[in-house]
This record gives structure tokens, sequence and C-alpha cells, in this order.
């Protein structure tokens, strides 16, 4: 297989079929993210994507599931997605679900009956960084959508039959900020919702925005009793009618796996339990960080 870049996926996406249909992100703006700041965004070539398909066909004949690279394959133009849709039926006719990275601005651009034509030719379960409910820390992290734009699209896509999961990151409104940002966020999401919520925390590399405001003073980071207190806020007003809850990310102080609403009371009582297991000098610290922003405790 033919990849170019660096190339990411959801932990999720482990056994998911990696195909690569662009290079870089067409955003690459967001004020928190590195991932593909030295990556010009282009489109790989119908031959490279065919050829890679063929390749995949003599090792991996029995796929059921593949994820689209790179940054936001749904921006591509819906004719050029339905194209590739059907040479991975061609090439691999078992495959059921074709995943991908999108964002609400690749959803703005493509008409209800795009939206279904892609359904129906197996786009399915896209992964989308909305990032917050909260307006405010949606205009710092320059993610190019408001709270309700952001509704408005996601609802368009339940329309057409898509399922998909919702990338949040807890503390991205700032220290003293994670009541309302938790608030805002739960909001969203109840009106979206999305099949499944990944959540991790605010974090920096350096060469972005973030990183250079967080060293000025300018953002300044939650506490760990704030990163705890947020997401309690959080989880406690979701109303899902069922949704998995994925925070196994390295950079969350609570890391479950656990599916919305069956496991709430044990989900709230997990992130209790891990406010009384800390002193009072943990609680009040910010997060030591590693790489991919792993929270060392």
């Amino acid at each position: 297989m033919h990849y170019t870049g660096n190339i990411y996926r959801p932990p999720f996406e482990a056994r998911s079929l990696l195909l690569q249909v662009t290079t870089g992100c067409s955003h690459n703006r967001c004020s928190f993210c590195t991932m593909y700041r030295d990556t010009p965004f282009h489109m790989e070539p119908l031959e490279q994507i065919e050829q890679d398909l063929e390749e995949a066909s003599l090792f991996y004949p029995n796929t059921r599931r593949v994820f689209l690279e790179n940054g936001d394959p749904f921006v591509l133009p819906a004719d050029r997605l339905a194209e590739i849709a059907r040479l991975i039926h061609e090439k691999l006719p078992e495959v059921e679900t074709i995943a991908m990275y999108a964002s609400i601005k690749n959803i703005r651009g493509k008409s209800d009956d795009e939206l279904r034509r892609l359904r129906e030719l197996g786009i399915n379960d896209l992964n989308i960084g909305v990032e917050s409910g909260y307006d405010p820390a949606l205009k710092y992290m320059n993610k190019d959508h408001t709270a309700d734009e952001a509704v408005y699209e996601l609802k368009r896509l339940k329309e057409a039959g898509m399922d998909f999961g919702l990338n949040l990151i807890l503390g991205c409104a700032g220290s003293g900020n994670g009541e309302a940002n938790a608030v805002s966020t739960a909001e969203l999401v109840n009106r979206a919702q999305p099949n499944l919520i990944f959540t991790g925390t605010m974090h920096s590399e350096p060469g972005c925005p973030l990183d250079e405001d967080i060293r000025s003073g300018a953002f300044v980071e939650n506490t760990v009793a704030e990163y705890l207190d947020e997401t309690e806020a959080l989880v406690s007003r979701l109303e899902l009618e069922h949704c998995r809850y994925f925070s196994l990310h390295p950079s969350n102080i609570v890391r479950v796996d656990a599916v919305l609403p069956r496991d709430k009371t044990e989900l709230l009582r997990e992130i209790r339990l891990t406010r009384e297991r800390m002193s009072a000098e943990t609680l009040a610290s910010r997060p030591r960080r590693f790489g991919e922003g792993a929270v060392l405790l």
C-alpha cells in the first residue's frame, strides 16, 4: 500500500484497511493541531488508489471495513467519493463500511441528495472533530463553525442515514471556563445524538498557536481538578439514546470505554473515585504531559 505524509486513524479503526485518498488536511488551521502543518493538501490520483486496492485484494480479500486517509477525506467532491467507493466494492466485494475523518465544513459542502447517495455506497461512521459546543472555544480553536451550524449539519447526516462519532476536547475553553464548556458541549451532543463520543484533553505540541499561547500565559490550561469537574459536568448532562463513550486516549485523566446511557452511573462513580484517590497537591496541579498529550500522574 502507498502512503505519503503522516498517517493517523482513530484507535477504534485499528482493524480497518487504511486507504489513502488525500494527503494532509484541507483546513489545517486549528489552533491546537500540528498533525499536518508541514503537509500540503492534495488528492491522491485515482490510478494510485486503484493500484492500492488491487494490492489489498491480494493480501486482505475478506476486508469488511475501510478507513479513508488522511485529515478530512470527506472534503472530496461527492462524485469523487462515489468513484472511490465503487472501486472499493469492485476490488473488495465484502466491504460493508467505508469510514473516514470529516469536518462540519465538509458536510456543509454536500447536498442532501449527495449525502444519501454516498450512504447508499457504504460511506458511514464519519469521525468528526467538533471539539466543543461552546462558541468562544470554537472561535479560539479556529474551527470554522459555530455550535448551531454543527448541529444543523449533523442532523443532515442523520437524515441521510449516516452514523457518526464526535471528537470532543475537554478543557478547550481554558481554566475557569470548564462548566460553560461542559454545558454547551452536552447540549450540542444531545441535539446531535451521535453513535460515538471520543474525548481527549487540551494539549499542545510545538509549532501550533495554542502552544505559543500556553507559553505566553494567554491560554491557561485546566488543573487536574478542573478536568475532573468538567468531565463530570459533561457526562452528567448527556442524554443519549445509545452511544459509545470512548475516552481511552492517553491525554484523558479518566480512561474508560463505556456505553451511554447504560454505564452513566458507573462512569460518574469512576470520575468521583478518581478525584477521591488524588492528593490535594495533585488536584491543584496542571497535568504533566508526554507524547500525544499523555497525562502522567
